[in-house]
């Protein structure tokens, strides 16, 4: 089946306290719509591939900036008239449709596995809700049934009286449409309630007067069913999704410290035996092999970790690349285009751009690596500076195997140091060294006999 999917994004969220549209706030580092496309795509590809429709008001020129990386069908809806009306608003695009799903981009962790159960349900034909039994359903549209049991309507909690009040099963607003029906439904709603507003929950008695069967389906978890519509419940989701995630890692055999101090923003791949300390943050696409350990305070984007890596705390990793056996940090940078070789060590407040690592260097401490090719089994002394910018160009430095670079010397690219040879601490190195030669390049020691210091004059 043809399955449309409109999710529903025009809102301002006044209650955000934010010039930032409600939907593009994160949870995981990524918008809160953002969530919810995925989910929608995830849904399609099980249930049957159709349009992403995504209605857009408040702020919508930032909403899709954002996004823009996304094809969806993108429809504004110019004023806030309610979610009927908004649905409305997409009804062009929804012709030939067998089933639509309706979602909301303020309810960013729907599950792609739920969404397939209620377009199941619904199967082209019946009106299917999702529905949660809540324990305070104080806010959502109450769930009202007959005798038997069948839905025949759902009550906002503002036109609610005191028996409709006190049921539990309450109205998520997700929903799955009949395609041939949606346009009807849709286009005979009115706005005598309250709020004077065009619910979509109206459809629902609609479909009961005129005989058709309302069925549902309910989610897994319930905070796949819960909006954002303050900071406080924002910070909240934001927590159960880490908790999701560190109990995913935890099952596939990875062992984290405290999974109330961790974040996951992005897509995390791990092997076996990884340990992962307090506040740690993976960010975007990340790799990480087996028996890997990252300590406290590190953050890694988007890098690939080989097996037996040890990043030691509060190290920096961004689109790096490290081969197994490696040692890292503390307190080390890594940019992007670093690359290390297997059993490379890079020590604390040591920085890597764009530069490779030979198999079994070391650069152990206060060092600047950039744009530099680094062979085997070297050794970089504390205070190395590769000095590869000249104020217009990057150029770069090549240090040969086995090479050992003294304490405190200065690289002047586009230089190159052959193998095995050696630069002596406090070195300003402008010329290639050739392999095996001792590289001096330093003033000449004085020292004088008899030398007063300055003293302060008084005034």
């Amino acid at each position: 089946m043809r399955t449309d999917i409109v999710i529903l994004a025009a809102g301002q969220g006044s209650r955000m306290k934010s010039g930032l549209p409600k939907v593009l706030h994160p949870i995981a580092g990524k918008p809160m719509l953002e969530h919810v496309i995925s989910a929608a795509r995830k849904t399609q590809q099980k249930v049957g591939q159709g349009a992403i429709h995504v209605v857009i008001g408040h702020g919508a020129g930032q909403v899709q900036e954002k996004l823009r990386h996304h094809t969806v069908n993108w429809v504004q809806q110019t004023e806030q008239l309610g979610t009927g009306h908004a649905v409305k608003q997409a009804l062009p695009g929804l012709e030939g449709a067998d089933v639509v799903l309706v979602l909301y981009g303020d309810v960013p962790l729907i599950n792609a596995t739920t969404l397939q159960l209620l377009a199941a349900a619904c199967n082209g034909e019946h009106l299917a809700l999702l529905t949660v039994n809540m324990p305070n359903p104080s806010g959502y549209g109450r769930i009202v049934r007959d005798a038997m049991g069948n839905i025949q309507a759902i009550v906002e909690q503002k036109d609610a009286n005191p028996e409709q009040l006190a049921i539990d099963e309450v109205n998520t607003g997700i929903m799955a449409i009949p395609g041939h029906r949606i346009n009807d439904w849709i286009s005979g709603l009115d706005n005598e309630n309250a709020q004077q507003e065009y619910y979509l929950t109206d459809i629902v008695a609609k479909a009961v007067s005129e005989g058709a069967t309302v069925v549902h389906a309910q989610p897994g978890k319930l905070t796949e069913v819960q909006g954002v519509n303050s900071r406080l419940q924002l910070s909240s989701l934001e927590r159960q999704y880490q908790k999701q995630c560190a109990e995913v890692m935890m099952a596939e055999g990875v062992t984290i410290i405290d999974p109330h101090r961790i974040d996951f923003r992005g897509e995390i791949s791990v092997g076996r035996d990884v340990l992962l300390d307090i506040n740690v943050v993976l960010e975007g696409e990340v790799t990480l092999g087996s028996n890997v350990v990252i300590e406290p305070g590190c953050i890694i984007r988007n890098s690939k970790i080989a097996d037996g890596v040890v990043i030691k705390a509060h190290s920096i990793l961004e689109n790096a690349i490290v081969s197994e056996d490696c040692e890292v940090g503390p307190f080390a940078r890594l940019r992007p285009g670093a690359e290390l070789a297997e059993k490379a060590r890079v020590g604390n407040f040591v920085e890597i751009k764009k530069s490779t690592i030979g198999r079994g260097s070391k650069v152990n401490h206060l060092t600047y690596v950039g744009d530099a090719e680094v062979g085997t089994d070297v050794n970089v002394g504390a205070g190395t500076v590769t000095c590869n910018y000249d104020g217009v160009n990057k150029h770069k430095t090549v240090i040969g195997d086995g090479a050992f670079i003294g304490t405190n010397s200065s690289l002047v690219a586009p230089v190159t140091i052959g193998a095995c040879a050696t630069t002596a601490a406090g070195s300003v190195i402008t010329k290639n060294v050739a392999e095996q030669e001792l590289a001096v390049a330093r003033g000449r020691q004085r020292n004088i006999n008899g030398w007063s210091r300055p003293v302060k004059q008084a005034n």
